[in-house]
């Protein structure tokens, strides 16, 4: 993320070690109901609870041998928790840690964006109020029309934030699945158990109908919303700018 237009709390979620720490617990949260089912022993899980930890550098050291990301953070974490590791990602394919992370993150981005949203919020309806009768000079096809209020022009963008705000918080639901399915997303060789404790576990609800993949109608809905709240940000932006132009 660019530094300049970043917020810490937004880039930590993004950050390697936030990744390779929902992947821990993702792969950990599964082995534990893979233990509960039988499939693998309770010490192991234990184990990689107890021991389980990850050095960024080390996995991209290991990376660029093996060509392959989750294998090398699987590998580094071995290192650390020892011959118990052999029993994580039992089942598992790499988009069940790579999708379900994904996620996470941005069911987490969300809640700061929702934060965002109700502060907003609250500063338009203040000042929405306070100018309730501050005369402007209302427009038609750019030029001047009849008289309005600014705060008129506020309570036009408070009720299309509010609309926004109930966007995303669909397109949070939208997008916060876990998919924890094996290879083509068949449960051949993991139980559908194992996905619906680590939903739980990480906040998530479970992907109906996986294809090994979580379904990026899902991304393109997200990021849909997205963009129509940035061009009523850039709307309101538009009308205080031009409130401040010389001639008007």
């Amino acid at each position: 993320m660019i530094p300049r237009y970043s917020r810490p709390d937004m880039v930590a979620i993004w950050e390697p070690e936030s990744k390779f720490q929902i992947w821990f617990e993702i792969e950990a949260h599964a082995t534990d109901a893979l233990a509960e089912l039988g499939v693998v022993p309770k010490e192991a899980a234990e184990a990689i609870w107890a021991r389980g930890k990850f050095d960024v550098a080390r996995i991209d050291e290991i990376e660029r041998e093996v060509k392959h990301d989750v294998i090398a953070f699987l590998t580094n974490v071995a290192e650390n928790v020892g011959d118990e590791a052999r029993f994580m990602h039992q089942g598992m394919t790499s988009s069940d840690v790579l999708d379900t992370c994904v996620a996470v993150q941005l069911t987490r981005a969300t809640d700061i964006l929702l934060d965002d949203m109700d502060k907003l919020l609250a500063a338009i309806k203040t000042r929405a109020y306070e100018h309730k009768l501050t005369p402007t000079i209302g427009r038609s096809h750019g030029i001047h029309g009849e008289p309005v209020t600014f705060g008129l022009k506020l309570a036009q963008a408070y009720a299309e934030f509010e609309r926004n705000r109930e966007r995303l918080v669909l397109a949070r639901k939208e997008i916060a699945t876990c998919a924890i399915s094996g290879a083509v997303g068949t449960f051949a060789n993991i139980d559908p158990k194992v996905e619906a404790h680590v939903a739980e576990k990480m906040g998530l609800e479970i992907e109906p109908v996986s294809t090994q993949v979580i379904p990026r109608d899902r991304h393109a809905q997200y990021f849909a919303t997205l963009a129509v709240i940035a061009s009523s940000v850039e709307r309101l932006a538009v009308e205080v700018r031009h409130l401040q132009r010389t001639e008007v």
